[in-house]
């Protein structure tokens, strides 16, 4: 597994969108978080971090994740059940797969009930609401300069 073939994968999961936040890297939503989104993967592009994923692991697996060497608790998401990877060979890519489903499902899953039923829209109506909704976030912007 690769940077570019991860990024491919979660963009193929059900309601995930992406961000580029804090520098090089790429943060992945459950759904947008201008609807109340929350992330589940965040991807290092710099080479220089310490991890080159971190990932929500959640309270059942998150100790059992970290006796596995390559795996150390997220800087920052450790008290949120939250896991690092030191390099790309710790996981095989199916083992990598199921642990980022398996994470996205928990945020999923953590969703307020609104964001869900936004989510459950049609795509359509989704892009919509969405569109409306950050024009009045950015408004909202506008008056606080």
């Amino acid at each position: 597994m690769d940077a570019e073939r991860l990024r491919a994968y979660l963009l193929r999961l059900p309601h995930v969108v992406e961000t580029m936040q804090w520098g090089a890297n790429l943060v992945f939503w459950v759904g947008d978080k201008a609807i109340g989104g929350k992330m589940f993967a965040v991807l290092s592009l710099d080479d220089g971090q310490k991890a080159v994923l971190s990932l929500a692991a959640g309270p059942e697996r998150y100790a059992e994740l970290l006796e596995i060497e390559g795996v150390f608790p997220a800087p920052y998401l450790a008290r949120a059940h939250w896991v690092a990877l030191k390099h790309w060979g710790v996981f095989r890519s199916s083992e990598l797969e199921d642990l980022l489903e398996h994470g996205r499902r928990l945020i999923y899953d953590k969703l307020p009930r609104k964001t869900r039923e936004v989510l459950a829209m049609p795509p359509p109506a989704q892009r919509k609401l969405l569109k409306e909704k950050k024009k009045l976030l950015a408004a909202r912007g506008a008056k606080g300069r």
